[in-house]
């Protein structure tokens, strides 16, 4: 018996869990994946949205602005990648600066600060790399880029050293409401919990209806990316976005915080929730996209990777955060599509008041431990704190990835660290092990053996990602 169980370790789940973890509660988390970040939250943009595309009034609107505002201080607690770059939506035509002015309207009315139209040679002085034809643009000097995977991991670490319970490779198959209690049965175990929440990504409808009647679609819509390599990254410093259409807010050209290009989304309605495939359709579509925001783009030489990722679209085309009427105590985290990772910072704030009453409304705990730090990115320091962090241990001495330099004492620290990597993709979303030029050709065969000696398992039996994933 716990106090609450929360069905999902993606950035929302996560965001919840680090909030709860504030107070005496017995908190697990249930995670069908063997890590945290796995879904929808280790395959998106990065980007933190400033909130002037979402409606007034929408719960989009609402903890798209606030999140913005707090990602900086976040960031500086939890200690992970973030950039202020700030955000252009581009025009090409005399008509869609009535789209600009309906966004700039719609974000003075959300409350997104320092907003303004410039024409297109204005924008080309600060990006000179954008299109000829771009006639004007809406400025947005509060948008950013953000690593998900750091922050994910960063906001799971942080839940996890206040006393919240991972339970990985947990699949849930059954909800059931036991009255003064709910049920939560999975794979494995039984877990049974006074509030349950519901953070599971494209399966949120499937685990909703399973203790309401209350109508819930999730459609699974695939976005698929191409990163280029890091001699691009200079190409475009603000993120680049067109003008939004029913779909989204349409390909992005943007620099993400590591140095690389990134350019997607792609946007179909797929009824898989498991499809993360790639298409060269997919590509091509996205190449061609990109290449009506930013001249010059690189060419396919250039791609280090393409990789997709599945939206999880509700039908109402709004976050779903709350208790169905038929449901107490199950709340329900739904929809959480873009800008999801840009509200991270308050989506745990704005649960925790729905579930505290349950409790009485406790008082924090006055040992909470609010900071974290990271893994030391070797290459990033001085010369004098790399000389420090090696006479303390030498395995940072030791390159094991020759393309982003990372260290055997960064994988070491990823491995050992609170929820530790166990997997490769694991090892690489905590050091960028495997994320360069080369995509892991030469440094999987070291990455394994210390993943294999340090753990205690055999070669054969490591993961890279998800269940029946096995390397060898």
């Amino acid at each position: 018996m716990v106090d609450v169980c929360i069905i999902g370790a993606g950035v929302a789940g996560c965001s919840v869990a680090r909030e709860l973890s504030k107070y005496s509660l017995r908190t697990v988390v249930v995670e069908k994946a063997p890590d945290v970040c796995e879904g929808t939250s280790k395959a998106n943009s990065g980007i933190v949205h400033a909130g002037f595309d979402a409606e007034p009034g929408s719960l989009k609107a609402k903890l798209n602005v606030a999140g913005n505002a707090k990602m900086e201080e976040l960031s500086k607690e939890l200690d992970f990648s973030f950039r202020r770059n700030g955000s252009m939506v581009i025009c090409k035509d005399e008509a869609g600066v009535a789209t600009l002015e309906r966004l700039l309207e719609r974000g003075n009315v959300n409350g997104v600060p320092g907003m303004s139209i410039i024409t297109g040679d204005e924008a080309r002085k600060l990006e000179p790399n954008l299109s000829s034809g771009v006639v004007a643009a809406l400025l947005v000097p509060t948008g950013g880029i953000v690593c998900p995977f750091e922050l994910t991991i960063a906001l799971a670490e942080n839940a996890n050293v206040n006393g919240v319970e991972f339970m990985f490779d947990n699949e849930v198959t059954e909800v059931s409401n036991e009255g003064d209690h709910y049920r939560v049965e999975t794979d494995k175990q039984t877990i049974e919990a006074k509030v349950v929440i519901n953070a599971a990504g494209v399966y949120a409808d499937k685990i909703h209806r399973m203790v309401s009647q209350e109508p819930m679609n999730i459609t699974a819509r695939r976005g698929e990316y191409c990163l280029y390599d890091k001699q691009c990254g200079q190409m475009v410093d603000h993120t680049i976005f067109q003008l939004p259409n029913a779909f989204g807010k349409g390909v992005l050209v943007t620099p993400t915080v590591h140095g690389n290009l990134l350019i997607g989304p792609t946007a179909d309605d797929i009824p898989d929730k498991e499809a993360t495939n790639t298409t060269a359709e997919g590509m091509n579509r996205a190449r061609e996209k990109a290449a009506e925001s930013v001249e010059h783009m690189p060419a396919n030489r250039l791609m280090i990777t393409s990789f997709s990722g599945l939206r999880a679209h509700e039908d109402g085309d709004d976050f779903i955060i709350g208790e169905p009427d038929d449901a107490e105590n199950f709340i329900d985290v739904a929809g959480i599509e873009s800008p999801g990772l840009s509200c991270a910072p308050v989506i745990g704030e704005f649960v925790a008041e729905m579930v505290l009453p349950a409790f009485g409304n406790p008082k924090q705990k006055e040992n909470f431990i609010g900071k974290r730090t990271g893994i030391p990115h070797v290459s990033q320091l001085s010369e004098e704190e790399r000389e420090a962090l090696i006479k303390e241990n030498s395995a940072y001495s030791v390159i094991v990835c020759r393309c982003e330099m990372i260290t055997e004492g960064e994988i070491l620290d990823a491995i050992h660290r609170p929820l530790g990597a166990k997997t490769m993709d694991g090892i690489k979303r905590r050091t960028r092990a495997g994320m360069g030029r080369c995509q892991a050709g030469f440094c999987t065969p070291r990455t394994m053996e210390l993943i294999s000696r340090e753990l205690g398992i055999p070669m054969e039996h490591i993961l890279k990602s998800g269940r029946r994933s096995h390397v060898l």
